[in-house]
């Protein structure tokens, strides 16, 4: 079978194509025959790693998280999947040093792979895992609010999602109007006000061409409930101006900064809860609620991709992985796929 493979960290170039036999699965694996794998900013700064030349937990790492496939074999132990089974992975290459996507055929835990409702196709499938459990997380972190979210389960609250143009804010927004939400968002330009536009959301705020605080504060007179945040050293101020008393703030990505300066006294004089969002280590049960939830989505038909649904897609073959992977760390807006079983 063909794999990409990365023996040492550094840019997209350390990336290779190999040939290398399927293994069998063991004890409570599957392996995966991959149509699709989608491509996430983690797989690129796990390759890059801290440095170029820093050394790996293995002796080479296939790359990508997330993809979307059928089950080929069955280790012992397994019976929640059967082979012909659709799937969606998660945490595909964590820790791991041939379960990532990006090959023919990968073993993996059977715990990091779901059934994929019968209606959806694989790009969709290979386009949930980081984003959308990642973006469910942050729906269900708020003191006040749901723990598992369903049609209604956000009924009355307000979200604000920074960066709606994102794929894990575009699955935010989704995820959010499908669970009765009013929805706000923020973009930079009206590009992506069109994509978040297209994705469901309700309110679109440009915080380039107008105060965003009074634009969502005219939106949402009494503030709102919870904020999805992507860039908390940015968008920290305009948080405090907009969140309610006992709102919550999921931060779940760095972008704009490591560090985070807070008035402690405004905070807490609202009773502010931030909560801090990392797949790798949220735990197995929150991952496993949120793929039930995420798939009773997909069967409503809630969480289309593509241009149409505000999240165009740009796809490669899988000897092109390292021009995918340059293409999400350049920030291409939309969702990398690399077709696997070719088109």
């Amino acid at each position: 079978m063909k794999a990409i493979v990365y023996r040492t960290t550094g840019d997209p170039s350390v990336l290779e194509l190999i040939e290398r036999d399927a293994r069998e699965p063991g004890s409570g694996e599957v392996r995966v025959r991959i149509m699709v794998s989608g491509v996430n900013p983690t797989d690129w700064k796990s390759r890059r790693g801290a440095k170029p030349g820093e050394p790996l937990p293995f002796d080479d790492v296939v790359p990508n998280q997330d993809g979307s496939g059928v089950v080929d074999a069955v280790g012992a132990g397994v019976d929640r999947l059967g082979i012909g089974d659709r799937v969606w992975l998660a945490l595909a290459a964590y820790q791991r040093a041939d379960g990532g996507s990006a090959q023919e055929f990968a073993v993996l835990p059977a715990e990091r792979v779901f059934p994929l409702p019968a209606e959806t196709g694989f790009d969709v499938g290979a386009s949930l895992g980081v984003p959308a459990i990642t973006a469910h997380r942050t729906l269900t972190a708020a003191e006040d609010g749901p723990r598992r979210l369903r049609p209604g389960a956000l009924a009355g609250k307000v979200v604000l999602i920074a960066g709606g143009a994102g794929a894990v804010g575009h699955a935010a927004i989704q995820l959010a109007r499908w669970a009765g939400a009013v929805v706000i968002t923020t973009v930079s330009g009206p590009a992506k006000a069109a994509l978040a536009q297209a994705a469901g959301a309700h309110h679109i705020v440009n915080y380039q061409e107008t105060d965003a605080a009074v634009e969502i504060r005219r939106i949402a007179p009494d503030g709102v409930d919870l904020i999805a945040e992507v860039a908390p050293a940015q968008n920290a101020e305009l948080d405090l101006a907009v969140i309610r008393n006992r709102g919550s703030i999921a931060v779940y990505a760095n972008n704009g900064g490591d560090h985070v300066s807070l008035d402690v006294r405004k905070h807490f004089s609202l009773n502010v809860r931030y909560q801090f969002v990392l797949l790798y280590t949220v735990g197995m049960d929150a991952i496993n609620a949120a793929a039930e939830d995420i798939n009773a989505a997909l069967a409503d038909g809630a969480l289309p991709v593509g241009e149409a649904a505000g999240l165009p897609l740009h796809r490669y073959g899988l000897a092109d992985t390292a021009a995918a992977q340059a293409a999400v760390e350049e920030n291409v807006v939309g969702k990398v796929l690399i077709d696997v079983a070719g088109r």
